[in-house]
């Protein structure tokens, strides 16, 4: 219709679509930031929920509610300026148009001579041309924000994952031997500071190892290591004379059976909880491995017996009743090697001695490693490691560690003191 007016009107759309994008780069950073004020705010809020307890008997309510207020008013703050700029591109692409309206009537006049009826036909095709653009920066805000949320759970998403090479993979047989060798091994978590260095452990298919040590010196790391929640820096590990690096994750760890010292369970029944490592366990099997755990008793007393559904943890358990879940749990799935993780830390001295039986039972030709505290509980080990600062300081058996009278006999010794004067006095 008119080319002078096509290139005097064309910059405006091309200014209109600036100004939205430089809007939505402001509005983008502050739904960032009203992200994170939003992921702290629900993270106070289920810490001070999860640990009210502990809370009220430190008298921490005032200081956890000033917490929480500041937290919420920065998301208050920050929430308004985002929305205030996201609410910015409609109101600025419609002030671009209604300018553009004016330019057609006035330039279109001076300096194109068109008619009212071409004036009139050239804003309502300027209109069709221009709406996408409005569209597109009426959603900006929209968009940015979903970037936002999103790009929080793509940080987590993206995160590298230690792969097995298809090329190495190894075949391994659907029952192992139990042969198990830490080949100069060295681990940190942090390049700064080093943890496990140059570490070398041979066990033999159904030795029971004992790993002790103060806290902190790498005992549970060497268990991350041999599952393959981390691969070591150096060094490798054998599993019957193949690198675990050269296994299948899920392949390696179908052959191992472990209780943490933090028990885990998922909404469901008691039954398809302990069914976790077997899912096709007939119901006596889950009821003979209960009773072998001591763990039959409390679970008759629930309202459903096996049947009773735990929610959030099974938080309507105690401590050590989800550790004697747990305990029959993993000896219902009867893996070729174990892994206890202070096992038996939340049981009673009496409950712990009738599990060892069970447990002496399940580890009876299994290659098993525990770590535990208590140095009672593992004299019959076949080796005990001694670990401290992520080194091996000593190892061998109970009476030969002993009688070298050097790390281990300090740290037994000193257990046994620590027990002595409250016992005298009682």
């Amino acid at each position: 219709m008119s080319v002078k007016m096509t290139l005097i009107i064309l910059p405006v759309a091309l200014l209109t679509l600036f100004i939205a994008m430089q809007i939505a780069k402001k509005t983008s950073g502050y739904f960032v930031r009203q992200q994170k004020a939003v992921g702290r705010i629900h993270t106070l809020a289920d810490e001070y929920f999860s640990g009210q307890r502990e809370v009220k008997l430190y008298r921490f309510q005032k200081r956890a509610q000033t917490e929480f207020e500041t937290a919420s008013r920065d998301v208050y703050e920050k929430a308004q300026k985002a929305q205030f700029y996201s609410s910015l591109p409609n109101p600025s692409t419609r002030l671009m148009n209604y300018l553009s309206y004016i330019m057609i009537v006035t330039l279109g006049f001076v300096f194109a001579g068109l008619t009212v009826g071409r004036i009139s036909a050239f804003i309502l095709y300027w209109n069709n041309f221009s709406r996408p653009v409005n569209d597109f920066t009426n959603i900006t805000s929209q968009i940015m924000a979903a970037f936002a949320s999103a790009r929080r759970v793509f940080e987590i998403l993206d995160l590298p994952e230690t792969e097995t090479d298809p090329q190495m993979v190894t075949p391994v047989a659907s029952a192992v031997e139990g042969s198990i060798v830490f080949d100069r091994i060295s681990f940190s978590y942090s390049s700064q500071k080093k943890l496990i260095e140059d570490m070398n452990i041979k066990v033999h298919p159904g030795q029971t190892v004992a790993i002790v040590g103060p806290t902190g010196a790498g005992k549970t790391t060497l268990m991350n290591l041999l599952l393959r929640f981390y691969d070591p820096v150096k060094g490798r590990i054998l599993l019957d004379d193949k690198d675990i690096q050269s296994i299948e994750k899920d392949l390696l760890r179908s052959h191992f059976g472990i209780v943490l010292q933090d028990s885990w369970f998922f909404s469901g029944t008691v039954r398809e909880n302990l069914r976790l490592g077997a899912p096709d366990a007939s119901n006596d099997n889950i009821e003979r491995v209960a009773r072998a755990a001591h763990a039959h008793g409390f679970i008759s007393r629930l309202p459903e017996g096996y049947g009773t559904r735990l929610e959030n943890n099974a938080s309507r358990l105690s401590q050590g009743q989800k550790q004697l879940l747990a305990i029959a749990r993993v000896m219902l799935f009867d893996p070729q090697i174990l892994i206890l993780d202070e096992a038996t830390r939340s049981v009673d001295s009496l409950t712990e001695a009738r599990i060892r039986k069970g447990f002496d039972a399940l580890m009876q030709g299994r290659t098993s490693f525990v770590i535990a505290h208590r140095l009672s509980t593992i004299r019959s080990a076949d080796l005990i490691i001694v670990m401290n600062e992520g080194r091996i300081v000593e190892q061998g058996t109970h009476e030969e560690l002993l009688a070298c009278d050097g790390f281990y006999g300090a740290l037994y010794h000193s257990r046994n003191a620590e027990i002595s004067p409250v016992t005298d006095e009682v």
